[in-house]
């Protein structure tokens, strides 16, 4: 009899344990969300480059911010994200933008070896909405993750940098510039490592940005790396 109150004491105490374990599991998963913040850096490329516009150099982007993680089903592994960040952006090519008389003017500069340095750069406010999938657990802190998006940018401060045979120069009000971005996102990646696709769907300049009868209507595309911690 004292063995058998022995037993039931022990299965007992081994029930409790499995339950407040399992307590401890949903727990855990009422809580469970995933890269609430994310930092970035980016190679950045001009689409739809006019004739004999080029780049040189690395023209660099900078990202990062706070997305607020959503998860749509039971298992938590499927979820929204809707976020703000800021971001920063040079790019580098042989357009010379100039403003004379409050006229804005884009040549092209033809003989690279007349300048060391030519390009224009952007800092931006961005909102970024995320469709998110993944392979991880409560407890599984390194998965696989395919994040599809769309971004909004509102461009805070804009300039123009040109070095060279004419001397320094700097614009920092060009109004050709439009002052919202938008575009595709992707991030594809396990653990650490996620690869960064954003295609702009809108040019960087306005139709008033005109060189050679030809409008700049390049947009922005970044390919980089972005990291997510919780």
């Amino acid at each position: 009899m004292r063995l058998f109150s022995v037993f039931i004491f022990l299965l007992s105490g081994f029930f409790n344990n499995v339950l407040a374990q399992e307590q401890n599991i949903k727990d855990i998963d009422s809580l469970y969300k995933e890269d609430q913040f994310y930092a970035g850096t980016t190679y950045n490329v001009l689409g739809k480059q006019p004739t004999d516009v080029s780049q040189s150099g690395f023209s660099l982007g900078f990202h990062l911010g706070y997305i607020k993680d959503i998860p749509i089903n039971k298992r938590r592994n499927i979820a929204l994200g809707l976020g703000l960040g800021y971001s920063a952006n040079s790019f580098n090519q042989n357009i010379r933008i100039n403003k004379v008389n409050d006229v804005v003017t884009y040549t092209l500069l033809e003989d690279s070896d007349s300048y060391s340095k030519n390009k224009f750069s952007s800092h931006l406010i961005e909102v970024p909405f995320e469709f998110r999938w993944r392979t991880s657990t409560p407890t599984e802190y390194s998965f696989w993750r395919i994040y599809t998006g769309f971004k909004v940018g509102y461009m805070l401060t804009h300039s123009a940098k040109y070095k060279g045979d004419l001397g320094n120069i700097k614009f920092t009000d060009i109004e050709d510039f439009n002052d919202f971005q938008y575009g595709l996102t992707l991030n594809v990646g396990y653990n650490t490592w996620n690869l960064h696709l954003y295609y702009g769907l809108n040019p960087i300049f306005s139709e008033d940005a005109i060189m050679n009868d030809e409008n700049l209507d390049m947009n922005a595309i970044k390919i980089g790396l972005m990291f997510y911690f919780l």
